[in-house]
């Protein structure tokens, strides 16, 4: 493996380190057409930005992203910020022309999405955005048996996203809270991994109701000031599908107990699956071929090296976790970047989800349905 492709990142916090993980152990894992090189770490404060270059091997720090990304030996822009960064760095990285690997949320709404993708599309460069959990083992075998006909024709999609590091309601006041920064609460934030998802597992979404929710209206920030909280603080979405099923999707960080649990449950004529992220090894499926006397849910552990991306880690039955799907993105998108290919979900892929997420707030400010 000869030849090298150097990352800037932007970004040194939570999605920082998990980047940072996925950029190092890829290659150790993974069979790679060319090695990723941590170059350059960009950060506001300069201090912390060093002990996180030094403990993620970035070879240098700059608090400068506009100039990193201008350099010609950078290849890659990592963009690992708040949502409401995303949109200045990718317009700036596509025109000169560098490779984009991007966070979600995508984008504050569907018209920054859209400038976005144009940018992109101009640049003639590979662009990904990390819904990460497409890259579970579990997730990829669903999508299988779905497209092979296991579940027959699709009915329901009944999802949730549920966390509760909101359910105090002395917790502080963070910028996922204010729109400004965020786009919105969980229905864009939790939300748009769900709609992502049905979009992989079930299609297109061909109409929407929302009804948003709103517990705490004002929070204490760190320096004990108070700030309005103008998010939501939980969404509740009907969809119908273009190929006649249906889905719901409930997104909230007030269920206290739930610490990420990203569920769904997919019924078809055929039979059904469920999966759950704070399981994300498993995936259970009722067949209704069956013979009656012997039907119920079956626990298939996705370990086995049949498995995608399974045979780069363990022997069967010694789990992965949830680090490892940004492992997987990074090879895959490492692999894209030389071939020149397209890998999904890319900036395409956030247009689609910030549509559907659009169009339900519109729903939630009328109280009407909206198409799509």
């Amino acid at each position: 493996m000869n030849k090298k492709l150097n990352i800037a990142i932007i970004g040194q916090k939570f999605m920082g380190r998990a980047h940072s993980n996925g950029w190092k152990q890829a290659q150790n894992f993974f069979s790679l057409n060319a090695e990723p090189v941590l170059k350059v770490a960009c950060g506001r404060n300069e201090t912390e930005l060093k002990k996180f270059a030094d403990r993620w091997g970035w070879s240098e720090i700059s608090s400068d992203w506009k100039s990193v990304i201008e350099r010609d030996d950078i290849d890659i822009v990592d963009i690992a910020t708040p949502t409401h960064l995303h949109h200045e760095m990718v317009i700036h990285a596509a025109k000169h022309g560098k490779h984009i690997f991007c966070e979600k949320p995508f984008a504050l709404n569907l018209a920054e999405a859209e400038s976005m993708l144009e940018a992109v599309n101009s640049s003639n460069t590979v662009n990904y955005l990390n819904h990460n959990y497409r890259r579970c083992p579990a997730i990829v075998l669903a999508k299988k048996m779905i497209s092979e006909g296991k579940l027959g024709t699709i009915y329901h999609l009944r999802s949730t996203y549920q966390q509760d590091w909101l359910a105090d309601p002395n917790a502080p006041m963070g910028w996922q809270l204010d729109s400004k920064l965020s786009g919105g609460g969980p229905h864009i934030d939790l939300g748009s991994h769900c709609i992502d998802l049905a979009h992989l597992l079930i299609g297109e979404i061909s109409s929407i109701g929302c009804l948003q929710a709103h517990f705490v209206n004002e929070r204490k920030t760190n320096d004990n000031r108070t700030q309005k909280v103008d998010v939501d603080d939980a969404s509740i979405m009907s969809v119908e599908f273009t190929n006649g099923a249906v889905g719901s999707f409930e997104c909230t960080r007030y269920a206290s107990g739930r610490k990420n649990r990203n569920q769904f449950e997919i019924n078809g004529s055929e039979g059904s699956l469920v999966f759950d992220l704070e399981k994300m090894n498993e995936l259970d499926y009722f067949s209704n071929n069956d013979n009656s006397s012997e039907q119920g849910f079956r626990k298939i552990i996705v370990t086995d090296p049949s498995h995608q991306y399974a045979s780069n880690w363990w022997p069967p039955g010694h789990i992965i976790g949830y680090e490892h799907t940004f492992v997987h993105a990074v090879a895959d998108f490492i692999n894209a970047v030389v071939g020149n290919q397209t890998i999904h979900p890319n900036f395409q892929d956030g247009v689609n989800c910030m549509r559907v997420l659009d169009a339900a707030n519109l729903s939630a400010q009328s109280g009407q349905r909206v198409n799509i």
